[in-house]
């Protein structure tokens, strides 16, 4: 299986093309590491991938003492099971964006697909149990929202799952590997996958300026957060559109679409959804501080 070989099929061109004379005697580990850098889709898609990806989760960790004492004292179902799930899906994720010379080796065809289906179902899942929250309304709270979204996310995602799995077992399509001149049947299915994901933001965006828009989250992150995911599916179905015609210019943008997804993804969806519920305890807490210390006098020496 051939991969990516011209930078109009890459999100950004390949750096060094030509491995240098001495690179023959040197280490294995050091060819592999060259090849992983410079060869399997260029240096700055990969390490676009790598560092966004491994500065989130070293984000997650340096917060996780902090995150966990507050889940514990809001006990909120719906906020601690999205920040779990946000872990398992950004530790995957890491590995996907560490490993993307399985995609360019025919030996790890499988494997790559397989990690690939795993890491995109589980964003998935993050994405509509999202949406399944907003549609929820303002009053989305408590173990049975909770149930309600979770029901929800697993079955369109397991469908979902369902399809892909089809492709990649049955018909023996390997749908996340870069090929711009074999399986072209592939398309039809990224088309109707990114045709359903820019239908529903769009109707969310036209709720916000309807007479329904008070169902909805009255937060302006929320807003921008649909706005932005409907613009990328948008995106993605344009390139995917271009890309069953065999246009090089769709396959470099569905690349571009799917390099963005998966750096920049994870930290949006952090910033929109619970990044708020975080700071509104901190300043919960500080107001809490402020009245006991106004109730102990600490500010009487201010009003004389």
């Amino acid at each position: 299986m051939q991969s990516f070989q011209s930078s109009a099929e890459s999100p950004f061109p390949i750096l060094g093309t030509q491995i240098i004379n001495s690179s023959s005697s040197s280490p294995s580990s050091l060819r592999g590491l060259y090849g992983w850098l410079f060869e399997c889709h260029g240096v700055w898609n990969n390490l676009v991938l790598l560092v966004s990806s491994l500065l989130f989760v070293l984000y997650l960790a340096f917060q996780a003492k902090k995150s966990l004492q507050k889940l514990s004292h809001a006990r909120s179902s719906i906020m601690i099971a999205y920040y779990v799930s946000l872990w398992l899906v950004s530790l995957l994720n890491l590995a996907w964006c560490s490993l993307q010379a399985w995609g360019c080796d025919p030996t790890k065809e499988m494997a790559w697909n397989v990690l690939s289906l795993f890491t995109t179902s589980g964003m998935l899942f993050l994405e509509v149990s999202l949406v399944a929250f907003l549609l929820q309304g303002n009053h989305a709270s408590g173990l049975e929202a909770l149930t309600r979204t979770f029901v929800i996310s697993g079955l369109i995602v397991g469908l979902d799952l369902f399809l892909k799995g089809v492709y990649l077992f049955g018909f023996e399509i390997p749908l996340f590997v870069d090929d711009s001149e074999q399986h072209h049947t592939k398309w039809g299915l990224w088309v109707g996958h990114r045709l359903v994901l820019t239908a529903v933001y769009c109707i969310i965006l036209f709720m916000y300026h309807s007479r329904w828009r008070e169902r909805l989250p009255a937060r302006p992150a929320f807003y921008r957060y649909v706005a932005i995911m409907f613009t990328m599916n948008a995106l993605a179905l344009f390139a995917c559109g271009l890309s069953t015609s065999g246009a090089s210019f769709g396959f470099w943008l569905y690349g571009f679409t799917i390099l963005c997804y998966h750096a920049f993804y994870l930290p949006i969806l952090y910033v929109t959804f619970l990044a708020d519920f975080f700071q509104e305890e901190d300043l919960h807490l500080e107001n809490v501080y402020y009245s006991e210390m106004k109730d102990a006098g600490f500010f009487d020496a201010d009003w004389e």
